[in-house]
């Protein structure tokens, strides 16, 4: 796990592989499209496909990470796992969404598409899949509090988000919508509902942060039944679900959270394993230290520019 790390402390984007258990490689790979070579670019969405035809009964899906563009993939953060032998079992295509807010824009990790393949269903990869990038990133902004949202119809995503992040709402104990909440979800359902499949067509009800109708715009396969979506242990969760969603429409829930300091206590006291702690800490602290070397190698760089510091094309003054 230290050797990735130390070997992305130059690179201007993550790019770590680790170790889940005995059998699986996990690889995070931040905005692939500004940077990969197009070969690997084509190679990383085949494999996300391959997981998705494991996942999905029939049709396919046309948007985001799926679409084959590299303008997609240049606002993507996956999170592939492999077995040791290469084949594809699971991702999480994570999306940066840039909000246009007052005094200076938002960025908001929306947790996005989630699939893992039916045969490793029972390895616990939900540290992985849905906290892990979110914790290096955390790490990477130098603990500054990042939001994170979230759509699904599924009760087990709703409590798992609930559980895992810090602020969340809606949820069935959260307590009042902030102001914040509100500015978010507006913009984001006025100008990035195509991130996460979303028609124009589709209705946000802001009053209880539910979207009617969400299944037109890209995302059609994704649509569950009640009995079809998986529940959460905490009967809270499923009755909340029941009680806010019209499974028949296609309603899904909109989640604004924080991946703040409580956040990532709770996610490395009781989500990841004992093992893993450790090195996950280290990989972290690689990230956050690649945020302080690679300023430094930029201002050792003359042929930088470095702001009204050191504007690139500047003369210099006869004396």
């Amino acid at each position: 796990m230290i050797g990735p790390a130390l070997r992305s402390l130059g690179s201007r984007y993550l790019d770590v592989s680790l170790r889940s258990g005995r059998d699986l490689r996990v690889r995070i790979v931040e905005r692939p499209g500004r940077w990969m070579e197009e070969g690997a670019l084509h190679q990383l969405s085949a494999d996300l496909r391959q997981i998705a035809g494991r996942t999905l009964d029939a049709g396919s899906l046309t948007y985001g990470v799926f679409a084959a563009d590299r303008d997609r993939m240049s606002d993507s953060i996956i999170t592939l796992v492999t077995r040791k032998d290469g084949t594809p079992v699971a991702f999480n295509a994570l999306a940066v969404m840039t909000i246009e807010t007052e005094p200076d824009p938002t960025e908001v990790l929306h947790l996005g598409l989630v699939m893992v393949d039916p045969d490793e269903r029972s390895k616990s990869l939900s540290w992985v899949l849905y906290g892990l990038t979110c914790f290096l990133i955390f790490f990477r902004k130098q603990f500054r509090p990042i939001w994170i949202s979230n759509v699904t119809q599924v009760p087990a995503v709703v409590g798992m988000v609930t559980g895992m992040f810090s602020d969340v709402w809606p949820s069935p104990d959260a307590g009042r919508r902030t102001l914040p909440h509100l500015i978010l979800a507006r913009r984001i359902m006025a100008h990035h509902r195509f991130v996460f499949g979303v028609g124009n067509d589709a209705r946000f009800d802001e009053d209880r942060f539910v979207i009617t109708n969400a299944y037109t715009g890209g995302s059609d396969d994704l649509k569950k039944t009640w009995d079809e979506a998986p529940k959460h242990r905490d009967a809270r969760f499923n009755d909340y679900c029941a009680e806010a969603l019209d499974y028949d429409r296609g309603d899904d829930v909109l989640q604004l959270g924080q991946m703040d300091m409580a956040a990532v206590r709770r996610y490395l006291t009781r989500d990841v394993p004992k093992t893993a702690v450790l090195g996950l800490l280290i990989t972290g602290g690689m990230a956050m230290l690649g945020r302080v070397i690679l300023p430094l190698v930029y201002w050792l760089d003359a042929s930088k520019d470095w702001s009204i510091l050191r504007p690139q094309n500047s003369k210099r003054s006869e004396g």
